[in-house]
């Protein structure tokens, strides 16, 4: 179950995945997929099942499928380090996605932006549209509001007793916002809510303001 938000009157829709839709653009906004990190770690004898690989396209493709957007951008960390055997599954992924496909580099983003460009993928800095800043890392600049991800944010949620858990989460201040890991094995930070944020916890297949 989505759940709507309204910032500088532009209209945006929370998707339990970690993927934000910005209506009025027709874009899916995508953070830290880092795909090719299971065949990275499988490849130095980390026990990651295989089937974590299909996961990550699973979930693109059913996202992809709630909003059919006009164009996806993914914030960074697509790739999590150098070509390996998942290059070729994403390429196969590309072929068959009719949506144009943006990519803001992020630190992880290692491979040649040609490899990219061959797949008619535009790989940018950041990008700017209207008031708001589309970065990986999150950054403040005046007078734009800013989608980011690099931390891969998650919330402790506590319970009676000791009980406690961490959920992935939105994490929302006046001036910025910065989206979940989108992939299936990418770890998170727990963030610390104050008075001026704003916490969507993602709770199996809901969002839900903290």
């Amino acid at each position: 179950m989505t759940r709507p938000l309204n910032i500088h009157q532009s209209n945006f829709e929370l998707h339990p995945s970690g993927a934000l839709y910005w209506k009025e653009q027709s874009m899916l906004l995508i953070s830290d997929v880092h795909l090719g990190k299971v065949s990275h770690f499988r490849k130095y004898g980390a026990a990651v099942p295989q089937k974590a690989i299909a996961a990550n396209f699973r979930l693109l493709d059913s996202t992809l499928q709630d909003f059919l957007p006009g164009t996806v951008c993914f914030l960074g960390d697509l790739f999590h380090s150098h070509l390996n055997s998942e290059w070729e599954l994403f390429r196969e992924w590309v072929s068959r996605t009719s949506a144009e496909i943006i990519l803001v580099a992020g630190n992880h983003d290692i491979i040649s932006p040609l490899k990219y460009e061959a797949l008619d993928i535009k790989v940018v800095p950041e990008l700017l549209i209207g008031q708001f800043l589309l970065t990986h890392h999150p950054e403040e600049r005046e007078g734009f509001f800013n989608f980011a991800g690099h931390i891969h944010p998650a919330v402790r949620i506590c319970g009676e007793g000791r009980q406690s858990m961490r959920l992935p989460c939105f994490f929302k201040s006046p001036r910025q916002m910065i989206l979940p890991a989108f992939g299936t094995f990418t770890g998170m930070h727990t963030l610390e809510q104050k008075n001026d944020n704003e916490v969507f916890a993602i709770a199996e297949d809901q969002v839900i303001k903290l």
